[in-house]
């Protein structure tokens, strides 16, 4: 009995759909039009997991080997032998100051040089490798290429996409078509699959930033699923499709040393992302949600939790324009460009992934900053 009513107090219409509408208007019937049903959403899950084995098969069967053809490196750091005292100040701090340096001289019997060595190496240890970098940047090339393709073929010829406030007209009984129930499926599948890997991928200064972008898409696809706002949540996947595969192609670029190609394609990504999230998200989208649905929505919960969700992905979105803006500033200036969104990479020497000395030298990165 509890559960029945917490089942009903979850999927209240009065929370869900708009006045006057009932999940009776969302119930499909034998007329071959489909409305879009919340026990659709078990099959992102499955998907999720076909996308996840997909992207390995990917990653290790076609970009490596293209990596290996360009002269990426799939060799790993030399392990650092084990030394308590030295090890113990790491895990304090990775970068140690000159004072503890002194400190783990009289405690080690190491000059200077052999223990900043040591702590270089112990550094590059739990760095991703150029090749898991480049394999990475490679599949999320393919997939968020493939997918804008397929979603532009899908949405083509429907009305709403040249007019946005054509998402409203008709509301709710706007049926899905295969190819746009598809394609709504495998978005939520994919962003599914990030949660999870998310975790075991190259670590990046955003992280927690895209992790809370992860949830708001997440959970944006599923409520406008299960409300049946999908005409508008096309055009927010559509919109941010469009500029993902600039930037992804402008990192395999960069991992393959094409800096001037890996320049002419950061240089477009920075174009398509400020035309896509600065003007299209916020003038088609945003400003669809919030003064042309509510006569048809009203003013209940769900007019506010979808604009908030909307609106919280426009936040994210001017966060990255600032960073964005900070690399074009900096390569206008002609200053270093280090890379704000990856975790800090040192670069091996030869002797380090062999007898273990080398200097010490810092990367710099270019297209390798940003996300969506």
């Amino acid at each position: 009995m509890a559960w029945k009513t917490v089942y009903d107090t979850f999927w209240s219409e009065w929370f869900w759909l708009p006045e006057n509408v009932t999940w009776k208007h969302l119930e499909n019937k034998e007329d071959g039009l489909y409305y879009p049903q919340a026990r659709d959403l078990y099959i992102p899950f499955v998907l999720a997991i076909v996308v996840f084995a997909v992207r390995k098969c990917f990653e290790s069967l076609i970009a490596r080997p293209v990596g290996l053809y360009f002269g990426i490196k799939d060799g790993r750091p030399k392990i650092v032998t084990p030394i308590s005292a030295l090890e113990n100040s790491y895990q304090v701090k990775k970068f140690p100051s000159e004072e503890t340096i002194k400190v783990l001289e009289k405690q080690t019997d190491m000059t200077e040089r052999q223990i900043q060595r040591w702590f270089r190496m112990r550094r590059n240890q739990e760095r991703p490798s150029q090749m898991k970098r480049f394999t990475e940047a490679s599949w999320r090339f393919f997939f968020y290429f493939s997918i804008f393709v397929y979603g532009v073929a899908v949405l083509w010829d429907k009305p709403w996409f040249a007019d946005s406030m054509k998402c409203w007209v008709g509301y709710p009984q706007h049926h899905l078509s295969s190819g746009v129930f598809w394609y709504y499926m495998i978005e939520i599948s994919f962003y599914w699959s990030l949660m999870f890997s998310q975790f075991m991928d190259v670590k990046r200064k955003d992280f927690w930033e895209m992790f809370t972008h992860h949830c708001a898409t997440i959970s944006l696809l599923t409520f406008s699923w299960c409300g049946n706002f999908v005409r508008v949540g096309t055009l927010v996947l559509c919109i941010h499709d469009a500029v993902d595969y600039w930037l992804e192609a402008a990192k395999m670029a960069k991992y393959i040393k094409a800096q001037r190609l890996c320049d002419v394609l950061f240089a477009v990504f920075g174009v398509v992302w400020f035309i896509t999230r600065l003007v299209l998200y916020p003038t088609k989208i945003v400003y669809s949600t919030l003064f042309y649905a509510h006569p048809v929505v009203g003013w209940g919960p769900a007019y506010f939790l979808y604009n908030g969700l909307l609106i919280s992905l426009q936040i994210l979105h001017l966060c990255w324009t600032y960073m964005i803006g900070r690399i074009f500033w900096m390569q206008i200036t002609s200053k270093e460009v280090t890379d704000i969104r990856s975790s800090d990479e040192e670069e091996i020497s030869e002797e380090d992934t062999s007898n273990g000395s080398g200097d010490h030298k810092q990367t710099n990165h270019f297209s390798n900053n940003v996300t969506q």
